[in-house]
Order: structure tokens, then C-alpha cells, then sequence
């Protein structure tokens, strides 16, 4: 009897150690602290980031010039001169809605409603951080006029920038579209007749952002495709092989009933955010164009109205940044394993991430930039 009391005591020390272990590995991280970063009157509306250089374009509400910009080098702030002409009204008001970087040059997109129709009115800036982003103006049908789309993001490649949207198409509703620069400052339509860009009566693409990878440009979004009894909306990739050169189409895979890429962050390969069936997903592409859905991504609803910052590639780690009950979280993959972060500080929408090479994480939440360091 009291050699099976022992063994009943020992199992049950094992079993307590057991479950002890199990609580311990499967208990939530404590809560990330992140710290609101000053940056005047003004609220941060895009971020942009070359090597230690944190980029953030701001909208300042009662200034006669709204847009404004501030650069982040050697830990302090400096303004950057935004110079709007005086023959483009709608600069004066106009919000950031892209900006990139490469470390050198500026190119920035911003849209102020505007006209009977409350349309976006579109502007164009250039320029470096030392001599500030200028406006160019445009004509009426750049960007307007009845077959206008919509844009979305600056990119700047190697081989020059380009501004990346949609535009009324060649056969049948949207194609995707990319400007060019004009020697004389004035930017142009490319055609996206019979490339990968264009909508068919069976195929209709639909980008809603856009990055680099190299040369390439990288668009993502979803494709629908339409036949007969069938009208299915699956997450998509459009990639250049250079520039506006060589595009090509590439769906996501396990695409659910319903998907769309939402935004992207691409170095060697690229990450995708997006959602499959009103659920978080994320995907990675390869450079030789081969995709995969990444498993084990926490559930967390997206729905076609939420915004997703794009996904932050930390070494061997994947950081998502979501909004969730208008709470921050953060969601951090490694080996196929995935944890979910509570945050202490922001509230509200998050519209955009970045990780500094210091490891430091700066995103926007609400109307307000946040700072914390992440391990």
C-alpha cells in the first residue's frame, strides 16, 4: 500500500510539473510598451525608412500649407521644406498618401477632395530632405476625368520612379495603371494594353498597393475572375521584371471563398498581408515567383475596410502589426510558431509600420506616432 501511495504521489508531482510546463509555454507575453514620439501640431499620416532614416509625412490641419514632413537622423528631427505651386490650389491642402525614399531622392503622392464631385485632386512632389519636396503641376487629365481611377503609392526603382493605380480599362473596367516621369516634369499614362495589367471580360485585376523588389515594381490586391455562375474575388500579385517592363500575374494561393493582398514589404522575397474569408492571412513570394500561405497565422478579422500596415521583416521573423477592438496587437512568426502581443499606449487604427535597423518599431495608431524597441 505504501509503495502504490508513492507511485501515486510521484505521478501526480509529474502530471502538476507537466501541466506546470504546459501553462508556462503556452501563457501570453506581457504586454509591448510603446512610447508616443513627438512630432509638433501636426499628425503623422505616412512613414517611409532608408537604412537608419526614419521618413514621416504629416498633416497639419490649421497650417495654410497642410502637408509637412520631418526626417529622423542621428536621433533628431529635422523639417523638410514642402513647397506647393501656386497654380496647384488643391496642394496647399493636400494629405500624404505615399511617400518613397531611397536615400537620396523624395517622391511623394498626395490627394485633396475637391471640385462638385468631391474627387480626389492629385499632386506630384519631388525632391531631396536638404532642398525639400516641390510640386509639379499636372494637367486636368493626368489624373482626371472620366475614366479616372484611382492611385495609390509612390515607388521609386533603379531606373527612375513611378506612380502605381488603376485606371479605366482598355476593354472592360479597371486596369492597373503606372505613371512615368516626363522630362518636363509632367507625368504619364503607360499602356497596359494586352500585359498582365489589363482587365478581360473573364479577369478583372484589382491592385490597391504598391512596393519595389530591386528593379521590379510589385503590386498587390485581388483578381476576379468571371464565368459563368462565377464571380470569385482571389488574392493577386502583378510584378515587373523591370520597372514597367516584363509584368506578370501571380494569384495567391489558398485563396479561401474570398482574398485580397492588402499591402506588402519586399527585400529578397516578399511578405503579403492581407485576408482569406474575413481572416488575417499572410503570404510569401519568392523571387523566382513561386508563393506559399504561411500556416498558423493568429485569427484575426479583416474585413475590406480595415487597414494593414505593411508586414515587418525582422531576420528570420515576421511582425504583423494589427488594430483589433481598436486595440493594438502585435504578431510576431518564427518557425511556423506564432505569439500575440498586447500593446500599452496606442489606440485606435493603425495605418502604418516600420522597423529602424536599431530594432526599433515606429508605427502610427489613431493620430498619433509610437515608438517601442523590440527584442
Amino acid at each position: 500500500m505504501r509503495r502504490l501511495a508513492a507511485v501515486a504521489i510521484l505521478a501526480g508531482v509529474l502530471m502538476a510539473a507537466a501541466a506546470a510546463c504546459k501553462d508556462e509555454k503556452s501563457a501570453a507575453p506581457p504586454p509591448l510598451a510603446l512610447s508616443k514620439v513627438a512630432v509638433g501640431q501636426a499628425e503623422p499620416v505616412v512613414l517611409a525608412a532608408h537604412g537608419s532614416e526614419l521618413l514621416v509625412g504629416l498633416r497639419h490641419r490649421g497650417a495654410k500649407v497642410v502637408p509637412e514632413a520631418q526626417i529622423l537622423r542621428n536621433g533628431r528631427w529635422t523639417p523638410i521644406a514642402v513647397r506647393p505651386n501656386a497654380a496647384s490650389p488643391y496642394a496647399f491642402e493636400a494629405i500624404w498618401y505615399s511617400i518613397a525614399y531611397d536615400g537620396k531622392q523624395l517622391l511623394a503622392l498626395g490627394g485633396a477632395s475637391g471640385g462638385a464631385h468631391s474627387n480626389t485632386r492629385w499632386t506630384v512632389w519631388t525632391g531631396t530632405p536638404q532642398t525639400g519636396l516641390v510640386e509639379h503641376p499636372q494637367n486636368f487629365w493626368t489624373f482626371g476625368g472620366q475614366t479616372a481611377g484611382d492611385l495609390f503609392s509612390a515607388v521609386l526603382t533603379p531606373s527612375g520612379g513611378a506612380l502605381l493605380g488603376t485606371w479605366g480599362g482598355v476593354e472592360t473596367g479597371n486596369d492597373a495603371m503606372v505613371w512615368l516621369p516626363q522630362p518636363d516634369g509632367k507625368w504619364a499614362r503607360q499602356d497596359p494594353t494586352k500585359t498582365a495589367l489589363q482587365s478581360t471580360s473573364s479577369l478583372l485585376v484589382g491592385p490597391g498597393f504598391g512596393t519595389t523588389l530591386g528593379d521590379s515594381i510589385v503590386l498587390v490586391g485581388s483578381q476576379v475572375r468571371l464565368a459563368p455562375n462565377t464571380v470569385a474575388q482571389e488574392a493577386a500579385v502583378w510584378r515587373s521584371t523591370k520597372a514597367n517592363q516584363g509584368w506578370t500575374r501571380i494569384a495567391l494561393p489558398e485563396p479561401g471563398s474570398r482574398s485580397q493582398a492588402n499591402t506588402a514589404t519586399c527585400a529578397k522575397d516578399c511578405v503579403i498581408s492581407g485576408y482569406v474569408d474575413g481572416k488575417l492571412a499572410i503570404w510569401q513570394l519568392d523571387a523566382s515567383g513561386t508563393a506559399k500561405r504561411l500556416q498558423g497565422v493568429p485569427s484575426v478579422p479583416v474585413g475590406d475596410k480595415d487597414k494593414l500596415p505593411p508586414p515587418i521583416v525582422d531576420g528570420d521573423k515576421i511582425v504583423q502589426v494589427v488594430a483589433q477592438d481598436n486595440k493594438v496587437k502585435v504578431l510576431t512568426g518564427q518557425g511556423g510558431e506564432w505569439t500575440v502581443q498586447d500593446t500599452q499606449g496606442p489606440e485606435g487604427q493603425v495605418t502604418d509600420a516600420v522597423l529602424m535597423p536599431d530594432h526599433k518599431l515606429y508605427l502610427i495608431a489613431g493620430t498619433s506616432l509610437w515608438q517601442t524597441t523590440l527584442s
